[in-house]
C-alpha cells in the first residue's frame, strides 16, 4: 500500500533479504530445522497477526488492552513528561493508541519494525489522528543494533515500549540479551513498558496458538509461502501441518510446521531433505512468572517498579527501570 503524502518518513535499515536466506538455510541445516520467528513478519504476516490478536481464543491481546485501559493513567505518569517513546514491533499500534491519548507531551513517538509496508500505513494512520505528535518510524531488526532518529524537541528521557507477549518469543539467553540491548538504547534515565504473558492452564495456553479458524497455521504456514517467494523455495503447503505443543521443561508453547510426508524441497538452490513426521521449530512462547520474569530483568540490567495484572493473572504489564552503575 503507497503512503499517504503526508506519511511521515521512514528510517529504513532494514535487513537485506540475504539476511532471511542465510538464517532460513543455517536453520534448516540443524538436526531440529528451525526458523527464527521474526521472518514470519512480512506483510501478509503481519496482516495474519493482527487478525489472531481479535481471535477468542488469543487472551494475550484483549487482557493486556483491559489491563492498559483501566491502569493507564498510572503508565503515563511513570514514564514522565517530554519522553521519547520507542516501541518495538509496533505492528499496527493498537495498543500505543491507549498510551497516546494519555501523553500529549511526548517529545517523539517512534515506531520500530521490520514489516516496511505494515509501519508506513499504521505510522500513516497515527500521523493523520494525532497531526501534533512528532513521528519518526524505523523500519528494522530490533534485535540487532540500530540508530534511533533525533527527536524534532529535546527529550527529557528514552522509555522502551515492548507490548504483547512478544519477550516470550526469544529463548531465556536470547531475552536478557535482548532487554540488555534495550538498556543501552534507553540509557542511564530511561524506562521500559512491556508486556509479560504469565504461566496459567496449558490447555489455556496452548489454544492461544492453535485457534478453531486456522488462522494461526496460516499465519505458520505463511512462512514456507515467504521462503517460496523470496528464497525460491518449492514448500507444497499442504504437505505441512500447524502443530502446536507445551514444553513443560522449558515454560513454552512450541510451534512446529509438521512435514506429513518424507519429501524433499530446494531453498535458494539447496535441497533440504524431510522425513515423514519431522517438523520445523517456528516459534517458542515462554510463559513468565512474576518472579522469574523480575529475575531475568535485573540480570539484564532492569529493576521492575510496578506489576499491573488483571483478576486471573493471565497477563502483566510492567514498568522497569535502568538500575544505575551504583544500583540506587
Amino acid at each position: 500500500m503507497p503512503a499517504s503524502p503526508h506519511a511521515p518518513a521512514v528510517l529504513d535499515q532494514a535487513p537485506a533479504t540475504e539476511s532471511f536466506r542465510e538464517a532460513a538455510l543455517e536453520g534448516l541445516r540443524k538436526p531440529q530445522k528451525h526458523i527464527p520467528a521474526k521472518f514470519h513478519y512480512d506483510a501478509r504476516g503481519s496482516e495474519l497477526f493482527d487478525q489472531i490478536c481479535r481471535l477468542d481464543e488469543y487472551y494475550p491481546t484483549r487482557t493486556e488492552m483491559a489491563i492498559m485501559e483501566e491502569h493507564v493513567g498510572a503508565m503515563a505518569e511513570a514514564l514522565g513528561p517530554r519522553a521519547q517513546l520507542v516501541e518495538y514491533g509496533s505492528g499496527s499500534s493498537l495498543k500505543t493508541r491507549i498510551l497516546l491519548d494519555h501523553l500529549d507531551d511526548l517529545a517523539a513517538y517512534v515506531p520500530v519494525d521490520i514489516s516496511k509496508e505494515h509501519l508506513i500505513e499504521s505510522a500513516s494512520d497515527l500521523a493523520t489522528d494525532y497531526p501534533s505528535l512528532p513521528i519518526q518510524p524505523v523500519c528494522a531488526d530490533y534485535t540487532t543494533a540500530f540508530d534511533l532518529p533525533e527527536p524534532p524537541v529535546p527529550a527529557a528521557r528514552t522509555v522502551g515500549y515492548y507490548p504483547g507477549s512478544t519477550i516470550g518469543n526469544f529463548q531465556r539467553p536470547d531475552a536478557r540479551a535482548f532487554l540488555q540491548h534495550v538498556a543501552e538504547t534507553v540509557g542511564p534515565e530511561g524506562g521500559l513498558l512491556i508486556g509479560v504473558d504469565l504461566k496459567k492452564d496449558t490447555e489455556v495456553m496452548k489454544a492461544a496458538y492453535n485457534d478453531a479458524e486456522g488462522v494461526t497455521a496460516a499465519f505458520n504456514k505463511n512462512l514456507l509461502r515467504r521462503m517460496n517467494r523470496e528464497l525460491n523455495a518449492t514448500f507444497d503447503l499442504d504437505a505441512f501441518e500447524h502443530r502446536v505443543r507445551w514444553n513443560d521443561e522449558r515454560g513454552c508453547v512450541e510451534s512446529h510446521l509438521r512435514s506429513h510426508i518424507a519429501q524433499t524441497v530446494t531453498v535458494a538452490g539447496e535441497t533440504i531433505s524431510f522425513d515423514a513426521g519431522e517438523t520445523i521449530h517456528t516459534e517458542d512462547s515462554h510463559k513468565y512468572t512474576l518472579d522469574g520474569f523480575a529475575a531475568l530483568a535485573g540480570d539484564a540490567g532492569f529493576r521492575v517498579e510496578t506489576v499491573w495484572t488483571d483478576e486471573r493473572s493471565y497477563f502483566s504489564v510492567q514498568y522497569c527501570t535502568v538500575i544505575s552503575e551504583s544500583g540506587a
